[in-house]
């Protein structure tokens, strides 16, 4: 009678199958990081690139695929001009990095990640508060450099600190909203009703 040790019993056995399902799992992870990545940069389809920017963009149901979904429309400048491709890219990029070193987050919901304590800021460019299209950016960049004093509550009756935002940084913040608001968030946030169509 043999006593031999079965092979699905034995710790080699075991200790190949832990090795193989690492690195298994270690390869899958990569390549999903990269495909993530490559889903998530400026550019790809569900990502403008900065140059949107210089487009119209609303926010409306789509009965094809049953949600909300970013519409990009004609040639709208930014702050009266054009801006290039790499003059897009430096100003968006500077109001990012100006919502981060301001933690606007520690209060605001940017993309669905931060607190709730003030308003969701994923289409705060087409935020029917700012009256208008044609105050928009006015209205934007005055709240921005004095909150208090241009206080725009969203119905919450909460006001923004004066955050000591400069001018160059509120432009790019003012950017910054109006590009990501042109991000495709699968629905998210549901049932915004945008400036441009407050009577929908």
């Amino acid at each position: 009678m043999s006593s031999q040790t079965p092979l699905w019993a034995s710790a080699d056995f075991w200790r190949k199958v832990a090795i193989w399902v690492t690195a298994g799992s270690f390869v899958i992870l990569i390549t999903l990081t990269f495909d993530s990545l490559a889903k998530i940069t400026p550019g790809y389809k569900q990502v403008p690139a900065y140059n949107v920017i210089n487009r119209e963009i609303d926010y409306k149901s789509d009965a094809q695929h049953l949600r909300y979904i970013p519409i990009v429309g004609k040639e709208a400048p930014l702050f009266g001009r054009l801006w290039s491709d790499s003059e897009a890219e430096a100003l968006v990029t500077l109001g990012k990095k100006t919502v981060q070193a301001k933690n606007c987050m520690n209060c605001h919901t940017l993309l669905g990640n931060g607190a709730y304590y003030a308003p969701d800021l994923t289409r705060a460019w087409l935020d029917p508060n700012w009256s208008s299209p044609d105050e928009r950016e006015a209205r934007m960049l005055a709240f921005l450099l004095d909150p208090e004093k241009n206080a725009v509550t969203f119905g919450s009756g909460r006001k923004m600190p004066n955050l000591g935002i400069t001018d160059k940084e509120a432009h790019g913040v003012v950017a910054f909203l109006k590009w990501m608001s042109a991000i495709d968030t699968n629905g998210f946030p549901h049932n915004f009703k945008s400036i441009n169509h407050q009577e929908d």
